[in-house]
């Protein structure tokens, strides 16, 4: 078990020397705690991830730009399982832009999933973690080429879920400079019924390493969230509110699994 912790660590520290530069990517293509769920090995999933923003920001930062406000941004997520502790997957992001009403593909994401501490029947603790490396287009982050490394952390059994996942971003195109970007994401449910939890999800992009942005310029948004599992439903729904002035006042998401 020690083992298993210092060798995610350093792959971790390693990721981080080798990446480089900058801060949090723009691109509104998921809105997601990850827990212990991953492919058994040979089985293929997909998830769809819709976001809009009723309330939010509707002036662009630079031209061009798809601004959050009241635009819809859909990702298909197809995902296969290699192993009992890996899994890749792919995100095909999409986005109906709220000024023009155009329809456009974003770019594409792809990642890796690693979770070598798992809990017997999802009970216990767990521990891995998520790398994704993509190219977008400038009408939705102004550095085209972004990394994100996630540790997945928590703990559940049959009532109750936490999941913390820490988060670090790096700009790898377009003149990037500076340090990586960090936020955190915290995930914590109870089960109501079977196949059915609610709670709250939170949100935060705290700026860069070594420079955290002050509470009121930080993107902080809090979820109050319900999870399905009655196959073949299953999906996470959820509304969250912006908690400083520099987020998104009002946001709706919803993570649907499409059976196989």
């Amino acid at each position: 078990m020690r083992m298993l912790f210092a060798v995610l660590i350093r792959c971790m520290w390693a990721s981080i020397f080798l990446l480089s530069a900058s801060a949090m990517a723009a691109l509104a293509d998921e809105i997601q705690v990850y827990t212990d769920e991953i492919n058994e090995p040979g089985e293929f999933g997909l998830e769809i991830h819709t976001i809009t923003f009723p309330k939010a920001r509707k002036t662009p930062d630079y031209p061009g730009e798809v601004v959050p406000g009241n635009s819809l941004f859909v990702t298909l997520e197809p995902s296969y399982g290699l192993t009992k502790t890996v899994d890749v997957g792919l995100y095909l992001p999409m986005a109906r832009d709220s000024f023009s009403g155009d329809i456009a593909l974003a770019g594409l994401k792809g990642r890796i999933k690693w979770l070598p501490i798992q809990g017997a029947d999802h009970d216990g603790w767990y521990l891995g973690a998520n790398l994704e490396v993509g190219r977008v287009g400038r009408r939705f982050n102004p550095v085209r080429t972004n990394a994100e490394l996630r540790i997945m952390s928590g703990w559940h059994n049959d009532d109750w879920l936490i999941g913390f996942n820490p988060v670090i971003n790096w700009e790898l195109s377009d003149q990037a400079a500076g340090k990586p970007g960090y936020g955190i994401a915290v995930k914590g449910t109870r089960r109501l019924a079977e196949g059915l939890a609610a709670g709250l999800e939170y949100y935060s992009d705290k700026g860069q390493i070594g420079r955290t942005l002050p509470w009121e310029e930080q993107d902080n948004k809090l979820f109050y969230v319900i999870d399905v599992d009655r196959k073949p439903w299953i999906f996470n729904l959820g509304i969250g509110k912006g908690l400083t002035h520099a987020s998104d006042k009002t946001t709706v998401k919803a993570i649907f699994e499409l059976p196989f």
